[in-house]
């Protein structure tokens, strides 16, 4: 049986910050994804999951904590564990830039691998209390903001008691993701802690595609989970965000975007030998790291039909920033 994990990255926006936006604006854009009064960000991912019976993970940053305080994370907090989802813990180390009181003296980094062990165990051991005080059950998963972790982020992972981290997409290999982990594998236990990869295919010989909404279309997707299930592969992780249903922008309703994760749901509900969850679901002994971990092959037909896709999503969504 295969475990999919269905995860959300869940953080507000720097970007939107850095151009002088509120805490309460950057919700409504960023975690809420509301446009016109309708919202299309967490809510309406956790609706669509339990309408066919699924169980979602989201992975919520409370970094911006160190600038608005901690009460803007109890509501989140509640949204989702109220609901019966998980909530892990995600950072995005660049809001140290505009802390009022530094946890670290003031060092900065775009990623917590840039930061020395005794730093990173001090960030995460912040963020994990901040999240339980706003309410959410121990933590015992995590994921790198730009999936920028590093051999010393596991070993403080293991410091702070949480056993699972997910920080490894093998796109980020060599680049931002300094982990020791050939990606292309099913979970690991390495340095105290089971490593659970972003999973994906082969888009091309050579060329991993990961597994995320906006990134791979529904036929790649169903052909992932399909192989991950035929081939007994323990847990098939999909990524996306609390904002990934929206434009670039933000200002409209992705509809391409939000059928791919209708079509993942109903193939996740239909499909013999996977069942979805979060981490609390997994066996703690899970590693099936064999040499015989393999990804769904390259098809031509489906390349060239998300390329398609693409260049027609892009075409319309130029359009519209033209005046008219």
């Amino acid at each position: 049986m295969t475990m999919l994990l269905i995860t959300v990255d869940t953080e507000l926006s720097a970007a939107l910050y850095q151009r002088g936006v509120g805490l309460e604006e950057n919700l409504h854009r960023s975690i809420r994804g509301e446009v016109d009064g309708q919202r299309y960000g967490i809510e309406w991912q956790m609706t669509l999951m339990e309408r066919h019976g699924l169980k979602g993970v989201f992975f919520l940053d409370p970094m911006p904590a160190l600038l608005y305080g901690s009460g803007f994370l109890k509501p989140v907090v509640d949204a989702v564990a109220g609901r019966g989802h998980e909530i892990q813990l995600h950072i995005h180390s660049e809001w140290l830039r505009w802390a009022k009181i530094s946890p670290v003296g003031g060092r900065q980094g775009r990623n917590i691998g840039d930061f020395s062990l005794a730093d990173q165990t001090l960030l995460l051991g912040l963020g994990k209390s901040l999240l339980e005080e706003a309410g959410a059950p121990a933590i015992t998963a995590f994921r790198a903001g730009n999936f920028g972790a590093n051999d010393d982020t596991l070993r403080a992972l293991a410091q702070v008691g949480i056993a699972w981290d997910s920080s490894v997409n093998p796109t980020y290999l060599g680049s931002d993701c300094a982990i020791s982990m050939d990606g292309l594998a099913g979970p690991r236990r390495t340095f105290g802690v089971t490593e659970i990869p972003v999973s994906g295919i082969a888009d091309r010989p050579g060329r991993f595609r990961p597994a995320q909404i906006c990134a791979m279309s529904a036929a790649e997707m169903r052909a992932g989970l399909r192989h991950a299930a035929r081939e007994q592969q323990a847990a098939f992780v999909v990524v996306t965000h609390s904002f990934e249903m929206l434009s670039r922008d933000r200002a409209r309703p992705n509809r391409a975007v939000m059928r791919r994760f209708e079509r993942l749901c109903e193939e996740a509900q239909r499909l013999p030998g996977i069942r979805t969850g979060g981490f609390a679901d997994l066996a703690p002994s899970l590693d099936n790291d064999v040499p015989g971990f393999t990804l769904a092959q390259p098809s031509r037909t489906r390349t060239a039909s998300r390329m398609v896709q693409q260049l027609w999503a892009n075409w319309r969504y130029e359009r519209k920033l033209v005046p008219a």
